[in-house]
């Protein structure tokens, strides 16, 4: 809801509630910080055919289409959660799955961004995703799909080339 402030001779509008604003010269630490506040997620665990588990991080409506959010370089943060939760709610909502391709860890700035990058097994992570689609898939999305921001977008394709079809 917004407000209608006439207090000069141009209009403002201003929300009713409290917002944060993020510069864009704030750091990759500040946002980090933040990374718990962004909308309710459920903390889940997978498991992959060879046994090997993993965390995800889902929302939306349980009987939804169902869609894994692949995450940006810098990891499973507050901006690629805000992107899930946005897509969540999309349409007739969405069940959004973002897997910890890192497994907990997140690039603070660049330099440990491309370190968690260079060692990222992808053969692996396209095991994630394919294991996330059959998760989805087995807790009420009928169907499910696959999209991703900056390296997810990589290992998008990588799902397309390695794995099966969702």
């Amino acid at each position: 809801m917004l407000r209608f402030i006439t207090s000069s001779s141009a209009p403002k509008f201003f929300p009713t509630k409290p917002f944060h604003i993020i510069s864009p010269f704030s750091s990759r630490l500040s946002v980090r910080s933040m990374a718990d506040s962004a909308a309710p997620f459920s903390k889940i665990q997978i498991q992959r055919d060879d046994n090997t588990t993993f965390d995800a991080y889902v929302i939306g409506k349980h009987d939804a289409p169902g869609i894994v959010v692949l995450q940006e370089w810098w990891g499973v943060d507050f901006e690629i959660k805000n992107h899930a939760a946005m897509i969540s709610q999309l349409g007739r909502g969405f069940k959004a799955l973002i897997p910890d391709l890192y497994r907990g860890k997140v690039g603070l700035d660049v330099a440990e961004a491309q370190h968690l990058f260079d060692g990222l097994d992808w053969p692996g992570a396209v095991k994630d995703i394919h294991a996330s689609v059959d998760w989805l898939k087995a807790n009420g999305s009928k169907k499910a799909g696959v999209t991703g921001f900056c390296m997810g977008g990589c290992s998008c394709n990588c799902k397309l080339c390695l794995g099966s079809a969702c």
